[in-house]
């Protein structure tokens, strides 16, 4: 990239609009609140969500963000006449405060005091709270519900969603192209894997499964889609009986190709006959699985109130689809070198030119995505840029914006969190780079969050061990000095599917076993408000270990991620002997498996220097 200037940048994945005008939430919430008064209700819940509980929304179903201004992952407002709160979880709280006018709505912490905490709170007998019955599971319904109940409200299901009557020029829904998942990429039969469904079915002694998440529609029928940024899924629902499978969608987004694939492995039915097939299973008396985490309230209740049984629990397929078969995880391995070599042109790049002080946060994310498409295989971003300068670097989900970009300036910390989509796999890596010199209170804050690092990166743990058994490991060094961070240390990751997979997390709310295959993020981090922040992030493959004289299988994590950490952050003397060991022997992996990929000699001499290995004190 040597030759490169800025000019010759430009993001094709990702753009750097504005956040809409505060001002424009005002008539937007007089608009929503005359709809509710005329359907009689008091108030109404709006979550971050859409039928499916997807992560990432089309436009189409960003109520949310067009109600409040709020453009974060994850939230919900619940509206009143007199009031208005948004609720947001630990990573967005700063781009809350930014984002939403502090006359029109207050902030609630959403693990802290939750929706129904603030109902019970705020309600009076008799109100009616509306709720949208597809925007909601089954048990968050129910939370909903109880907490009307118990001050002696009412909680009303109402269709249509009042503000898609409220909203002028709404988005159309999406409609991208549905192709095949090749067998050399998704390295498992589709037949085979609906035969693995069934079983499961019958172990939960149900008759029919109701696949409500898109992600494990697509990976089911090794299919892919374009519905949604970033994410490859196809916006649709299947229902898997004992017999045969029926996929429910807009037969005018499926490709000839993807036609003939699912010939023969599914019943391809309009998304319109979704509702009245649930209705049926019902009326047969089934007894139906839903996934909890993502089957939506009416899913539920069209299936009870004509009969049927509703079994209620995690998706089987979510398990099958984050332990990833040997095609994956080789596809995984491939892409990692590949990406880690766009990300060595990048880092190599960023350290020539961020001294110079021109440097902005989007000219950063341009020219990262530009040395991945310059592979050749990037399919798109796996989701938008976290570049942060500075003050910026502390807003742990930062979405820079023509609005918020600021220049790079030596002295300061810089964050940049991306990953790329590859038909063979996904990536999603951090790096937090200092341009000029560090302050001794950074060095130490980078060390404590590295050695937080590398106790995941090292752990050896036996078989059924959850996150949350891990999750203290990154925060250990941290808590020594009186600091935290306030997100997980690690997610699941798909295989050209979503970057945040479930069900398996590092965090102290992460329940679900480990299980080899799997693929998670470690990221301690540490974020000082209006200063800096920092962030470390591998992802990790669980693999099994041998330990001698080991009473029960044991498990370990291999790293697959290859880019170097800056080393000028790093304390060296606050390292015990192994952890620098574990740090010397990773970056000669990165210079091994990385360097052999970079065509431009500079590039490769840079990386010789980022990767040397480094003396105890």
């Amino acid at each position: 990239m040597n030759e490169k200037t800025l000019k010759n940048f430009h993001a094709q994945f990702q753009t750097f609009d504005d956040p809409q005008d505060t001002s424009e939430s005002e008539p937007r919430l007089v608009a929503l609140r005359a709809e509710l008064a005329r359907r009689g209700l008091d108030g109404f819940v709006v979550p971050h969500a859409d039928r499916f509980q997807n992560e990432y929304l089309p436009p189409s179903e960003e109520r949310l963000a067009w109600l409040t201004g709020f453009t974060g992952s994850a939230g919900a407002a619940i509206i009143l006449a007199e009031s208005a709160v948004l609720f947001v979880d630990g990573r967005y709280t700063l781009q809350a405060r930014d984002q939403t006018d502090p006359k029109l709505f207050t902030i609630e912490h959403l693990v802290d005091k939750p929706p129904s905490a603030w109902i019970e709170s705020n309600l009076k007998a008799g109100q009616k709270l509306g709720f949208d019955p597809w925007l909601h599971t089954a048990e968050g319904a129910e939370r909903l519900a109880k907490a009307c109940s118990n001050v002696g409200a009412i909680l009303v299901a109402t269709e249509p969603n009042p503000i898609d009557a409220a909203c002028r020029n709404r988005p159309a829904p999406p409609h991208g192209a549905i192709v095949p998942h090749d067998l050399q990429f998704a390295g498992e039969p589709a037949a085979q894997k609906l035969e693995r469904i069934r079983a499961e079915i019958r172990k939960l002694n149900a008759d029919a499964l109701v696949v409500s998440d898109p992600h494990a529609v697509a990976w089911t029928f090794n299919i892919r889609g374009a519905d949604v940024s970033h994410t490859p899924l196809p916006l649709a629902f299947a229902i898997i009986g004992a017999d045969g499978a029926r996929l429910y969608v807009d037969e005018s987004k499926l490709t000839d190709a993807a036609r003939d694939a699912l010939a023969g492995l599914a019943d391809i039915r309009s998304e319109d006959t979704f509702a009245q097939d649930l209705a049926a299973l019902g009326a047969q008396h089934l007894v139906v699985r839903l996934d909890q985490a993502t089957a939506a309230h009416a899913i539920s209740q069209a299936i009870t109130a004509n009969g049927g049984k509703v079994s209620r629990g995690p998706d089987p397929i979510a398990v099958m689809k984050a332990v990833k078969n040997d095609t994956e995880i080789a596809g995984s391995r491939a892409v990692h070198r590949r990406d880690g070599a766009a990300v060595a042109n990048f880092l190599a790049w960023f350290d020539r030119v961020a001294p110079g002080g021109q440097l902005t946060e989007i000219d950063a994310v341009e020219a990262l995505e530009t040395c991945r498409r310059d592979t050749g295989l990037l399919r798109d971003v796996s989701f938008p840029t976290i570049s942060g300068a500075g003050p910026n670097g502390a807003i742990v989900h930062y979405r820079v914006t023509r609005k918020t970009n600021r220049k790079i300036a030596p002295g300061e910390l810089f964050l940049i969190d991306s990953g790329a989509q590859y038909q063979d796999g996904t990536s999603d890596i951090t790096r937090t780079v200092m341009v000029g010199d560090a302050s001794p209170e950074m060095r130490d804050r980078f060390t404590r969050v590295l050695k937080g690092h590398i106790a995941i990166a090292r752990a050896v743990f036996p078989d059924g061990t959850s996150g949350s058994q891990l999750d203290s490991f990154a925060r250990t060094h941290l808590w020594a000095a009186g600091l935290d961070f306030d997100h997980g240390t690690g997610h699941g990751v798909g295989s050209y599917l979503s970057v945040h997979e479930g069900p398996a997390r590092i965090s102290k709310l992460g329940t679900t076993p480990l299980k080899r295959g799997m693929i998670l993020s470690n990221e301690p981090g540490y974020y000082k408000t209006d200063a800096y922040g920092i962030r470390i992030e591998n992802l990790e493959l669980v693999v099994g270990t041998d330990i001698a004289g080991a009473e029960k299988p044991v498990n370990a994590f291999e790293t697959l991620t290859l880019a170097p950490i800056d080393r000028r952050l790093i304390d060296v003397a606050m390292l015990s002997p192994t952890e620098l060991k574990w740090l010397n022997d990773y970056h000669e992996r990165v210079n091994r498996e990385v360097r052999p990929h970079l065509d431009d000699n500079a590039t490769k001499l840079w990386l010789d220097d980022a990767t040397a290995a480094l003396l105890p004190l």
